[in-house]
């Protein structure tokens, strides 16, 4: 600059001729004024004011006569001297600027201004000699002279062009000059260029260029000289404006290489100061067109994106129309729709535009931030804009975080605007669309970008806005926040996946947590990025944050307990999975929404009427392995509790108002009562909570307090949620769900209502539950269950046991676990079992039954089957007897008659009509044989299965007859003692009607009735409306019990009948000997008297008897008469019994097994129940030889009978009674050779022999081998001499 000045034509000044004048002459001195001097003498401003006062000398004196001499000098050296007198006073006031004193700073300004009007060439040049020469003057003072200057420039009239070019470069020098004034110096600086604009605004603007493309970045100064020059109305004609704007054209397109370049910090500023010069622009057109030339640069760089938005955004603050309109046009060009149908770019033109939609995004966003004030009416047009582009824009990250960090801002612009609340946006839905699609394409395993919280944030921003979020639109953006974050991996597993990649993602975390932790970074933009744990972490947290704000924005914009339920009923779903850290998310979020319920009092308890569901989920979660989850569920438990409280101490005070009293009155504990009006009550103090015992509890004590408060429903909800978890795969979980449920059964198990359901339930849930003890303490709360229960349960339990399973039967045998519970249900059983409607005739309208009602006494037929064999209802069935066995004898009967069509039917109604299958009636026989047996009949049980005769009670047909044999060999016995409390009307009408009244026609009835009892009982009978009733009393009147003088008449009948047998018919012979066992069975207690041994020699003497029927029937007599009889001395004929047990026809060989096991019952033998099960249904040698060895060892004293008889069946015709008895004397033989070789003579013995050596043939491989033996043991046993 000096080397410039001093190339000037006119390098001497005035100046420097009084610099001159007064080194030659310190002497000279210059009349100056009174307030000149004064201000001379003041005080300077600090060390810069002092090196200006020793610089140069403080006053110019002029003595008075060297100024009188001045008078005399020619007009040229007067004038020299006026001016270096201006001169000398200019520069004294330049230096007296350094001044801290404003009254004296203001005075010089004044006075300089006034200079510069009358001469501004002379203090141009001065201020320029000034800073020229004094090089080290403070930045302050140059401030000031900067000022100055800048005023003096704009007093001119015209600026010469060497001035011109001086103070150019001047300002230039000092406009990007670093100060402790920083901008202001700056500005100072540049004003001066402005300045200089109003007399060649060209030549700066050429300057301006220059420096603006030169270099890296324009400094701040050029953009600001700019921006000045574009704001101003004074400066430019409308010619020159115009001409100015077409140069700023031109100089943004010189722009473009360096904008498609990353860009620093500061040359986004450009975009700044553009955006600003557009928004001082009144001509709607030229913003137009300087935006369209704007958006037709590169958008490959994401500074240049956002720099373009800026622009935009700053543009339409007072040009919204214009920059909606370019927008809209420029979505519409040819390289947007290109960009929207292409996915991979061809060429590096290509990429230009690539991301193109993302700086349209950008722009909306910019759009509604800066132009807030107008933004409203245009929301719904800015939101469909960002969706179409959204969806329809190729996806990558740049496209999301764009329309993330657009939505961010114009849902910040919203919530900024007045009025929001009067508008309603009908757009949302469809952004909440996006949101949802946005985090469904989040990575599962990743979590490396704020997008998620973003998301959400925005979310919770769109939930304020009206109209309400439609729910389906809310349930699904719920559920993919909650999948999005809550199946995030462990944050260890997220460290290790990041680390994986080839080029690990940057983590972006929020600016505060960055400075709140004091993390390092890299760059100073908005994105830092940060790498360690810790950041992760921060991240993390903050997407948890932002999902429970979310929640709790949800709630706060809908209070209402349905609210709740749909917020939980979303995040329930997340509070039981499999993964621990899963759980523990959802379990904090859950804590955190109570909690944050709890206090700020938005919701009342009084409406949430699922707060059961939530008590059951919160107390199983007590139970998790995970103590992390385990505080959460219980510090949730104790917000909820603190609600509840609330709730019911505002209840109480409410009462309490609304009653007669003067005062209201605390609680009997002397707590304070919450009030529930005040929705801003504090949580519970120290001492509430102290008393409180719940927050000293853990588990499901806490749980248990909980219950007490709760209402009927609500507990109703806790169980059924308990019941749920039952089938839950966590084992904790079905452990929790077991001990909550036997609490709540408990403690409130008779005042539960729908059990039933509950029972169902149970049921279903019973056969997932693996775990032994939660199975145990389920069954015990259905025992529990049933103290108040019994016939719900009962009802329930009948319905799901056809077919019954081992899980419905643990349930059954739970019900009987208490004995007066058991008797209960068998008691009910049977009611049920009594209920037995016939299905009803087919009709023309209903070919068959709607609904079959006899399926419900079926089943309990079944379960009365199958209790008899638990344990549990031992006793109660033993008690029951009676009733038991007339119940289910009559049930076999009721099952045949659905068998029975009422009216014939064509082929196919009829199949449709079909009722229970023979199993059902083979299930009812099952269970009365069950009863028998397990209740210690199992003599009358042996009597029937041993003749074979369960199956009449298989047909209806031959059912009377069957009952008519369990009369006649089981129910006289069965009665002394058990059929009392049963033998009265029901006894009558309850049987088939078919037959003689088995069970009041037996020999023993007084023995468990008394006669007059019996008597009235029949009686009764007689006037029954049925037929069949009357006919069964009539013949049971005729009983002999009631007629003594009928058994003289029948013994006397016994003779004829015995002469009969020997007919030549054997039809005869086989009914005169069924005649003489009925007569037997009529007889009674009277017996035959002293024809015993006739009838017994009669019947024994048809043992060998050819004919199949008669040995059946002769066989069949002598029981009978056995069982009448009192002595043992036919006992000896057990050896043809036995021995026919093989005899070739079934029928005898079934008699024969019959009367031999009357006989042992007779004498009596040991191990009878064994000696009944061996003659049922074992077989082979075992069998035979454990029937000789009762034989032989019960009467031994008749061996030599036995031996004798069983010989004289060696010469049997029956090769099978041959066998048998060959068998016989070989097991004799065996433990007494010597007796046996006694007795046998030489026919015997030969005939031994043969017909050993023929059953060494036998088919049977343990016959053969026995036989084998027993021939060699006999060889050598014959061999020996008799002694």
């Amino acid at each position: 600059m000096d080397r410039q000045c001093s190339e000037r034509p006119h390098s001497r000044t005035p100046m420097g001729r009084v610099s001159s004048a007064v080194s030659q002459n310190s002497r000279i001195s210059l009349p100056v004024s009174t307030s000149m001097k004064d201000s001379s003498c003041m005080k300077v401003h600090q060390d810069s004011a002092r090196r200006d006062k020793w610089s140069h000398p403080t006053t110019i004196l002029l003595h008075k006569s060297q100024s009188s001499q001045a008078t005399l000098m020619p007009q040229e050296h007067r004038m020299f001297t006026a001016e270096a007198y201006s001169a000398a006073t200019c520069f004294k006031m330049l230096q007296d600027m350094n001044s801290a004193d404003p009254f004296h700073l203001k005075y010089i300004i004044k006075k300089i201004k006034n200079m510069a009007h009358g001469s501004p060439k002379l203090v141009m040049e001065t201020i320029h000699d000034y800073v020229r020469d004094n090089p080290e003057i403070s930045s302050r003072h140059k401030f000031r002279l900067f000022q100055t200057l800048e005023m003096v420039i704009r007093a001119s009239d015209v600026l010469e062009e060497t001035w011109e070019k001086t103070f150019t470069r001047l300002a230039l020098e000092n406009m990007t000059k670093a100060t402790e004034l920083e901008d202001i110096y700056q500005d100072a600086a540049s004003n001066v260029l402005v300045a200089i604009c109003r007399h060649s605004w060209r030549a700066v603007a050429q300057h301006l260029e220059t420096e603006l493309l030169t270099g890296v970045f324009p400094h701040r100064s050029l953009l600001y000289v700019m921006g000045v020059l574009s704001s101003s109305e004074e400066l430019f004609s409308q010619e020159d404006k115009a001409c100015w704007e077409e140069q700023l054209i031109q100089m943004a397109i010189k722009s473009v290489p360096w904008t498609q370049q990353e860009q620093s910090p500061e040359k986004a500023f450009l975009f700044t100061y553009y955006g600003l010069i557009l928004q001082a622009e009144k001509n709607g057109a030229t913003v137009r067109r300087h935006l369209q030339a704007l958006l037709e640069t590169s958008h490959q760089w994401p500074k240049q994106r956002e720099g373009m938005a800026l622009t935009l955004g700053l543009a339409a603050t007072r040009h919204l129309d214009d920059v909606w309109a370019v927008l809209d046009q420029f979505g519409r060009s040819r390289p947007i729709r290109w960009s929207l149908h292409s996915s991979s770019p061809k060429n590096s033109e290509d990429l230009h535009w690539k991301w193109a939609s993302s700086t349209i995004l950008l722009a909306y966003g910019q759009v509604a931030a800066k132009a807030r004030a107008h933004i409203l009416p245009w929301v719904d047009n800015i939101v469909s804009r960002m969706v179409f582009y959204f969806h329809y824009s190729s996806w990558d990250k740049t496209l999301k975080q764009s329309f993330l960090t657009a939505t961010l801002m114009l849902m910040g612009a919203v919530s900024r605007s007045e009025g929001t609340h009067s508008y309603e946006f009908y757009q949302t839905s469809e952004l909440l669309q996006c949101l949802t699609v946005l985090m469904e394409k989040e990575p599962q395993d990743t979590l490396c970008t704020r997008s998620r919280q973003q998301a959400m944030h925005i979310a919770s921003s769109l939930c304020k806005l009206r109209p309400p979020i439609d729910l389906e639109r809310k349930s699904q953006l719920l559920s993919t926040c909650f999948r999005s974050v809550f199946a995030l991996p462990l944050l260890d597993a997220l460290e290790k996946h990041t680390c994986l990649f080839l080029e690990p993602p940057n983590i972006q975390v929020w600016p505060v947590a960055r400075e709140r932790a004091g993390w390092t970074h890299q760059g100073w933009g908005p994105r830092a990025v940060l790498h360690c744990s810790e950041h992760l972490q921060s991240l993390y947290s903050r997407t948890m944050e932002a999902l429970d704000f979310m929640l709790q924005s949800l709630i706060m914009q809908n209070p209402t307990a349905d609210e709740l339920h749909f917020l939980l009923s979303h995040l329930y779903i997340w509070l039981a999975p499999e993964k621990a850290h899963e759980r523990q998310r959802a379990v904090h979020s859950c804590m955190i929404l109570l909690k944050f319920l709890n206090h700020n009092g938005y919701l009342d308890m009084k409406d949430f009427k699922r707060i059961g569901q939530l008590v059951g989920i919160l107390g199983m979660l007590c139970q998790d392995p995970d103590r992390a989850t385990q505080r959460c569920s219980l510090e949730g438990a104790s917000h909820l509790y603190q609600l509840l409280m609330r709730h019911k101490a505002g209840e109480a005070l409410q009462a309490e108002s609304q009653a007669p009293k003067e005062l209201s009155q605390a609680h009997s504990d002397g707590a304070p009562l919450w009030n529930s009006r005040d929705q801003k009550a504090t949580p519970l103090g120290p001492q509430e909570m102290a008393k409180n015992h719940i927050f000293q509890l853990c588990s499901f004590q806490v749980i248990k307090d909980i219950m007490q408060q709760l209402t009927l429903a609500e507990l109703n909800d806790l169980i059924w949620t308990a019941i749920d978890g039952l089938g839950s795969t966590s084992p904790f979980r079905v452990q929790a769900a077991s001990e909550m449920l036997l609490t709540a059964v408990q403690e409130h198990g008779a005042k539960l209502e729908i059990v039933s359901s509950m029972a169902q339930a149970i049921r279903l849930r019973l056969c997932s539950v693996h775990i032994p003890q939660a199975k145990e303490k389920t069954l015990h709360a259905i025992t529990l269950l049933a103290q108040s229960h019994t016939r719900e349960l009962v009802a329930t339990f009948l319905n799901i046991s056809i077919p019954l399973d081992s899980h419905t039967f643990q349930l059954w045998r739970a019900l009987g676990a208490e004995q007066p519970t058991s008797h209960l249900v068998l008691t009910t059983l049977l009611a049920c079992l009594q209920e037995r409607p016939l299905p009803t005739g087919a009709s023309d309208s209903s070919p068959c039954p709607k609904e079959k009602t006899y399926l419900r006494s079926l089943a309990a037929m079944n379960m009365l089957h199958e209790l008899q064999f638990a344990r549990e209802f031992k006793q109660a069935v033993q008690e029951a007897y009676p009733k038991l066995f007339l119940a289910l004898l009559t049930q076999m009967h009721y099952v045949l008659e659905l068998n029975l069509p009422g009216e014939p039917q064509p082929k196919q109604q009829a199949q449709e009509a079909a009722v229970p299958s023979p199993q059902s009636c083979s299930t009812s026989l099952e269970a009365l044989k069950s009863l028998l047996s397990t209740t210690g009949h199992w003599h009358d049980f042996a009597h029937l299965e041993l003749q074979g005769s369960w199956g009449l009670f298989t047909t209806i047909h031959t059912y009377p007859k069957g009952v008519g044999l369990l009369a006649r060999y089981g129910g006289a016995r069965a009665g002394r003692g058990s059929l009392a409390p049963s033998l009265n009307t029901d006894a009558v009408t309850c049987l088939p009607s078919r037959g003689p009244p088995p069970f009041l026609y037996s020999p023993v009835l007084l023995e468990v009735l008394p006669k007059q009892a019996a008597l009235t009982v029949l009686a009764q009978g007689l006037r029954d409306p049925s037929p069949e009733v009357r006919v069964l009393s009539l013949q049971g009147l005729s009983n002999i019990l009631f007629h003594p003088d009928k058994g003289s008449l029948l013994q006397g009948q016994l003779r004829p009948f015995l002469d009969g047998f020997f007919q030549s018919s054997e039809q005869v012979i086989v009914c005169v000997m069924g005649t003489v066992s009925d007569t037997l069975h009529r007889l009674g207690a009277q017996g035959t008297g002293n024809q015993s041994l006739s009838v017994a020699i009669s019947a024994r003497s048809f043992f060998n008897d050819e004919r199949d029927g008669i040995r059946a029937a002769a066989m069949a007599l002598f029981g009978d008469l056995v069982a009448a009889m009192a002595d043992r001395e036919l006992s000896g004929l057990m050896v043809p019994l036995l021995l026919h047990l093989k005899d070739q026809c079934p029928a005898v060989a079934t008699q024969a097994k019959f009367t031999f096991y009357r006989c042992a019952v007779l004498l009596p033998w040991w191990l009878l129940h064994t000696l009944f099960c061996t003659l049922a249904w074992e077989r082979g040698l075992s069998a035979r030889h454990f029937l000789w060895t009762c034989l032989m060892t019960c009467s031994q004293e008749e061996f030599s009978i036995h031996l004798s008889q069983a010989l004289s069946y060696l010469h049997s015709h029956s090769c099978h009674i041959k066998t048998w008895v060959t068998l016989f004397i070989g097991h004799t033989t065996c433990y007494h050779p010597q007796a046996v070789f006694q007795m046998l003579n030489a026919v015997d013995t030969n005939l031994l022999f043969r017909t050993f050596e023929h059953l060494r043939s036998d088919p049977e491989p343990s016959i053969r081998e026995f036989a084998t033996s027993q021939l060699s043991f006999l060889q050598k046993v014959s061999a020996r001499p008799k002694q």
